[in-house]
């Protein structure tokens, strides 16, 4: 390769930069536009904006196959405080109610834009009928009915979903205002304000070239993190895993590395899916209302049910938080009772009897569009296995663990929450309204903890179920927030902490490794001076998965061994600054892995501070095994020194800004 040794360094000084590319992203694409037209009528201002994706933004992001449902849908039956309380007891009681409610009200919005695009979404007719595609059926925001597959899911022909929301940011952005396949791996903070953002570099993975941009805001929003725990399929099936595989934390550990402050890292989703294919379950159990049981046909979540009585009150909910229903199962498993079943077949019959002709025609396609839309691998395991869903089950496993933060998770950073929401409060501080508790927000909607660095969907953190919609949402919300910011401060002029000498020293690293060791052996890959990113990865998920209550350990760790893990961890940081890259995409994967590395830490020390087991079904501290209502009903956060390469883990106060109190009273007939 041309100059693999002497990369190209391109700068670029913008007002906004996005990085991402995914559905958050894309929201704010379209939204920033908007804003910024409006601003420059207003104030004369013409703010500069780019948008920078590591891949192509029409398939990227966790949507980037397809969906089958929009799981987060409020409609005219449900409102926001609705929601709220959902989230809430889904994640067993400690979200920020200002950050879902926020969200929860601006999300609807969000999905009456995918269908003016073309979005196809599934309606009944005046005679309860339902039609998939609906074309020529009233649009939902003009009172549409929509088919419901779930209290807060809506059905939809999902498989060109990423492409139609990705088309439309770029027809507001323009195409000249978006670079593609350039992986932004650093931020830059600000050389006279430390907590402030000043920029971001990265690389290009198809030229020779470091990529440098001076930002004011810079929205970082680059999805939640896969593999660093191992996960059940390797060998063959190595990278079959349910999150988007190139979720590698990057918006974690760069929010980390730049002294934002996280929070509920310690947070994790277990999923339970269709055993090896990872495909998705959630259509078989709302839509087609199946039912998982054990070996001997026995319905586990009934069962079980007195175990829910351990972790009041949100056991006692009228639907169990996700990593209870976890938790239900594994016993099953640990019991000698598994494998776990899919009862598919009941399922489809008994839809038969209630359907038309027609509609079970749609029905029995969807049960495999369903994966064909999120899951192809699924479908070929099925196919490889000769399952028929209608005449044979299939089992359920739950999978390794994945961060996120717009999922059924709640990890990324603390940010701030809207200014106009929220009950009073004592804990009123300068500069701040009453509704919100201290520290809650500081003026620019969802902006981090560092000035000028905003974030949304899997970012934002203590929050959770945004899922495509709301990341969406959150997005058009955070671009409001960050063209406010660039009018309040247009006199600022952001420097440079590092020389861009420095930064593309530092980008290049794994470059110069293989470029200075690669003739002291004969075998590239066997070298004493450097590791590969693949080796290193295998690594760091083996630390994960056997110390930090992964698949090995049926999710269950104690003191003891978080303790070995942060030494093992420790050592690893060292032996990555060794990562080679002999190509453009060993230095994506290496550069992957750095952030992985941090993000795991991030994981291992807030699991290591709460004492307590939060979230049993997804992880268990054995030496901890409950849940501390009197002293962990709080958030935890922390802030990294990257100096130092320390982190600092402490408390902050939960309040309830949403009465919580009807989520239990409906568990009581």
């Amino acid at each position: 390769m041309a100059d693999f040794s002497n990369p190209e360094v391109v700068q670029e000084e913008v007002d906004i930069l996005i990085i991402g590319g995914g559905m958050a992203s894309c929201g704010a694409a379209y939204e920033v536009v908007r804003w910024a037209e409006a601003a420059k009528a207003e104030t004369g201002v013409d703010l500069k904006i780019k948008l920078v994706d590591k891949a192509a933004i029409d398939r990227s992001g966790a949507v980037a196959q397809g969906l089958s449902a929009i799981n987060t849908y409020i409609g005219d039956t449900q409102d926001p405080a609705d929601y709220a309380r959902m989230v809430s007891n889904d994640l067993m009681g400690i979200t920020r109610d200002d950050l879902t409610y926020d969200c929860g009200r601006h999300v609807d919005d969000s999905v009456h834009m995918f269908e003016e695009w073309g979005l196809p979404i599934w309606k009944t007719d005046e005679n309860g009928e339902r039609h998939d595609g609906a074309q020529g059926m009233t649009p939902l925001k003009d009172g549409g009915k929509c088919v419901r597959s779930g209290k807060w899911q809506i059905m939809i022909n999902g498989e060109s979903y990423k492409w139609i929301v990705a088309e439309a940011a770029k027809k507001a952005l323009g195409l000249d205002r978006i670079q593609e396949r350039v992986f932004i791996v650093h931020l830059i903070n600000d050389k006279n304000d430390p907590n402030r953002i000043a920029g971001a570099a990265g690389f290009s993975v198809r030229e020779n070239k470091v990529y440098i941009y001076k930002a004011k805001a810079i929205l970082l929003a680059a999805g939640g993190c896969v593999n660093i725990f191992r996960p059940r399929s390797v060998g063959e099936g190595q990278g079959r895993v349910w999150y988007a595989v190139w979720n590698a934390g990057s918006t974690y550990a760069m929010a980390a590395e730049a002294g934002a402050e996280l929070t509920m890292m310690e947070n994790r989703f277990v999923p339970a899916r269709f055993k090896d294919g990872y495909g998705p379950v959630g259509t078989w159990f709302l839509l087609f209302k199946a039912q998982a049981t054990n070996a001997f046909g026995e319905a586990y979540m009934a069962k079980n049910k007195d175990m829910l009585n351990d972790y009041p009150p949100y056991g006692q909910a009228a639907v169990p938080a996700s990593c209870l229903r976890n938790h239900l199962m594994l016993h099953e498993m640990q019991e000698g009772r598994g494998p776990i079943w899919m009862d598919t077949i009941t399922a489809l019959a008994k839809m038969r009897k209630k359907l038309t002709p027609r509609e079970v025609k749609n029905l029995e396609a969807e049960a495999w569009e369903d994966f064909l839309d999120m899951s192809v691998g699924q479908c070929g395991i099925w196919v490889g296995e000769n399952v028929d869903p209608g005449k044979k089950k299939s089992e359920l496993m739950p999978t390794e663990p994945y961060l996120l933060g717009s999922h059924s998770g709640c990890c990324g950073m603390w940010v701030s929450g809207p200014t106009d929401v929220g009950a009073p409060t004592k804990e009123e501080y300068s500069g701040v309204p009453a509704h919100l508790p201290s520290g809650w927000s500081w003026g620019y909607r969802s902006m981090t903890t560092v000035k000028g660095l905003f974030t949304a969907g899997d970012g934002v953190g203590a929050s959770g179920h945004k899922f495509s919609s709301g990341s969406h949402a959150e997005g058009r919300i955070a671009a409001k927030g960050m063209v406010k910011y660039c009018l309040d401060n247009k006199g600022f002029k952001p420097e440079f902490n590092e020389t861009p000498e420095q930064i593309a020293e530092v980008i290049w690293k794994p470059v110069r490794n293989y470029l200075e060791f690669k003739d002291y052996t004969t075998a590239i890959d066997v070298n004493p001076n450097y590791i590969t990113p693949k080796m290193l990865q295998f690594r760091l998920q083996k630390i994960m998965d056997e110390y930090v209550a992964g698949i090995a350990t049926y999710y269950k760790t104690n003191n003891v061994m978080l303790d070995i893990a942060e030494e093992k961890l420790g050592f690893l940081k060292e032996d990555a600054q060794k990562m080679r890259a002999k190509d453009l995409h060993e230095l994506l994967r290496a550069w992957e892995n750095y952030h992985r590395i941090l993000t795991a830490e991030a994981h291992m020390k807030h699991i290591q501070f709460r004492e307590e087991s939060r979230y049993p079904g997804f992880y268990y501290r054995m030496d901890k095994n409950f849940v501390d209502e009197k002293n962990w009903h709080c958030f935890v956060n922390s802030i990294y020194d990257k100096k130092t390469h320390t982190w600092t883990c402490f408390k902050r106060k939960h309040v309830d800004l949403v009465d919580k109190s009807k989520l239990f009273k409906a568990a009581a007939h």
